[in-house]
């Protein structure tokens, strides 16, 4: 039997063994089993930070975006807004629309009781990822704007570090 992988997933993996090289050669990894593995991702939505983080200390932090109306809490599909609580990243997907993308746990049982009370859907595919494959706008916008529908976005470089430095299922929290 003869597989094929989409060109998306080709461009990930051989973005992946580039930086892999890059960083070996260089040291101080000898592989990426030794890159240190974050046991929590902490979001804090108005600095646009994202932060790995081991035994309850920062070890690195990226700016990203987010959902077009940053502001509040997720409450419903179509909002734009980026979802607040405590989350698991618990899929990994090589092959998005986005340059690599990891799953946030959202919406989980009482974002589902709540929107339900309120007769609406919660929403949801809330992902970490990097840019668009695709993109419809420059790289300036994407860099400097809150541009997605409520995921939260990285640059394609940082996106690489955060799916090395994650576990498959690890929490994260998601501040206002």
């Amino acid at each position: 039997m003869t597989y094929s992988l989409s060109p998306r997933l080709m461009a990930a993996i051989s973005m992946l063994a580039a930086i892999m090289a890059v960083s070996m050669a260089a040291g101080p990894f000898a592989s990426a089993s030794d890159f240190p593995l974050a046991d929590l991702v902490v979001v804090e939505k108005g600095e646009r930070k994202l932060h790995l983080v081991k035994e309850g200390e920062f070890f690195r932090t990226f700016d990203i975006a987010l959902g077009m109306f940053p502001i509040g809490d997720k409450s419903k599909e179509g909002d734009q807004k980026t979802p607040e609580g405590v989350y698991k990243l618990d899929m990994r997907n090589p092959d998005s629309d986005f340059f690599l993308s990891i799953h946030i746990s959202y919406p989980d049982g009482a974002d589902r009781r709540v929107a339900r009370a309120k007769g609406l859907d919660p929403g949801g595919q809330i992902m970490i990822h990097g840019q668009p494959n695709e993109p419809t706008y420059s790289e300036a916008y994407y860099a400097k704007e809150d541009w997605t529908n409520g995921c939260i976005a990285v640059s394609n470089s940082d996106m690489i570090d955060i799916w090395l430095m994650t576990p498959d299922v690890v929490q994260i929290e998601i501040r206002p």
